[in-house]
């Protein structure tokens, strides 16, 4: 059974006062904080082997270039995805914005014939749709609404239920014969809820869709096998599991990637590039790592899932749900509504609140003077705002780091917030 104080022993970072009190770092989802196994990495990347990857025939080229593709495997397999040469399904990105924007610049080109034969299937034109979900975080949004308007396909998207839960259950109305693309979050990044993807996919592939899951805020937490959920796409980020600023993952199904045109050009990408003829670009994954990579972020990346995969991605789960479960007790206090489900079912640590009464910005400076770190805004996810008719809330996290401790501090400081600014409240038992 992992040892959660010894986890927490692991992050040098928490070891120190914020307005003279005890850090309590209650912001994962933004970014979650480094073990100082993920720390070493990439500072001893930098002192024994700093060289490019893919290219030179000297001594540190060659380590490096063996340190990134070592790393690229072992994210594969932390992921479910294949990491055998030859048949790799992951592309090293700068994040998961980046890897979204690559599909759906991707999507663009094919859409006007470039790439090869096979990338017809991810062409879109007038008359088709994409489809997303309101609750999707702008990175998913955004991108696949300006490929709508590039391309002249339309957007439409799945509503929410009263909990914040994307409606997976009318799958069969809101996906149809004309449906190119459904992109969707795995976990919303405000309600924390979990999506049942099954019926989404399910249909998707039924109508020939191509299925992009944002998987940002579940890898972390949840074990996941891209495989097993049957997704065409998947991206996420390192730095919110635990791994490195600037680095992310796009996993594709082999076969996709073979035949998606790439979306940006340079370097360490190309077999053949002429002056009057159209370059021969490289199979995957390099076909999609034009220019330098982030080789440093990229193996601490690899050694951020190897070391969740120590303790166990169920134990990491199990341990955040028991958090979980009195997190969600912020619904008892007077004043607060909670944005999201109030269970801990099929959800995750990361719990959005609004305190009547109060500005969420206000309440992020009170709780902040406690030395409590959590988010404050609409976390780049504003259609979600709207449904729940606000324009901005306040945010808590888990991480695997935190501790009941934790949760009860906050507990306190929000119950202090209304009677801080005269707006009554007290602390429901």
């Amino acid at each position: 059974m992992a040892d959660f104080e010894a986890v927490r022993r692991q992050f040098p970072i928490l070891d120190q006062q914020v307005h003279g009190r005890p850090l309590v770092y209650l912001d994962s989802a933004a970014t979650a904080q480094k073990p100082q196994a993920v720390i070493d990495a990439e500072s001893g990347f930098y002192e024994s082997i700093n060289a490019g990857v893919h290219r030179g025939a000297h001594e540190l080229a060659a380590r490096g270039t063996v340190a990134f593709e070592d790393a690229r495997a072992a994210m594969a397999r932390f992921v479910g995805a294949s990491a055998e040469e030859g048949h790799e399904e992951l592309v090293v990105t700068a994040g998961a914005t980046a890897g979204l924007n690559l599909l759906a610049t991707a999507f663009g080109y094919a859409s006007m014939g470039r790439g090869p034969a096979a990338a017809r299937r991810f062409a879109l034109g007038p008359g088709d749709e994409i489809v997303v979900s309101q609750a999707e975080h702008h990175s998913v949004l955004l991108p696949f609404q300006e490929l709508a308007a590039r391309t002249g396909a339309t957007l439409t998207w799945f509503s929410l239920d009263d909990e914040g839960r994307i409606r997976t259950d009318t799958a069969d109305e809101v996906i149809t014969d004309r449906t190119k693309v459904v992109a969707m979050t795995h976990v919303g990044n405000v309600t924390g809820a979990i999506t049942d993807l099954a019926p989404v996919v399910r249909r998707a592939h039924e109508v020939g869709a191509v299925f992009v899951l944002d998987a940002c805020q579940s890898v972390p937490h949840l074990p996941v096998d891209f495989h097993a959920l049957d997704v065409d796409f998947a991206a996420f980020s390192a730095h919110k599991m635990y791994g490195p600023t600037g680095a992310g993952f796009l996993y594709g199904r082999r076969e996709l990637l073979e035949a998606l045109p790439p979306a940006w050009f340079g370097g360490s990408m190309v077999e053949l590039a002429w002056m009057d003829k159209p370059a021969q670009y490289m199979d995957p994954p390099a076909r999609f790592e034009a220019g330098t990579q982030p080789v440093a972020q990229v193996v601490a990346a690899g050694v951020a899932a190897q070391w969740l995969q120590s303790i166990g991605m169920d134990a990491v789960a199990g341990h955040e749900q028991a958090l979980t479960s009195e997190l969600l007790r912020l619904g008892d206090i007077p004043g607060v509504r909670i944005l999201g489900p109030m269970s801990a079912t099929a959800r995750i640590g990361t719990v959005a609140f609004e305190v009547e009464g109060v500005h969420p910005h206000d309440v992020g400076q009170y709780i902040d003077a406690q030395g409590i770190a959590i988010r404050v805004g609409h976390h780049c996810a504003q259609p979600v705002h709207r449904h729940f008719g606000v324009y901005a809330s306040n945010r808590a996290s888990l991480g695997v780091y935190n501790t009941m401790d934790d949760v009860h501090a906050l507990l306190d400081a929000v119950a202090g917030v209304r009677p801080f600014f005269g707006v009554g409240g007290t602390r429901a038992e």
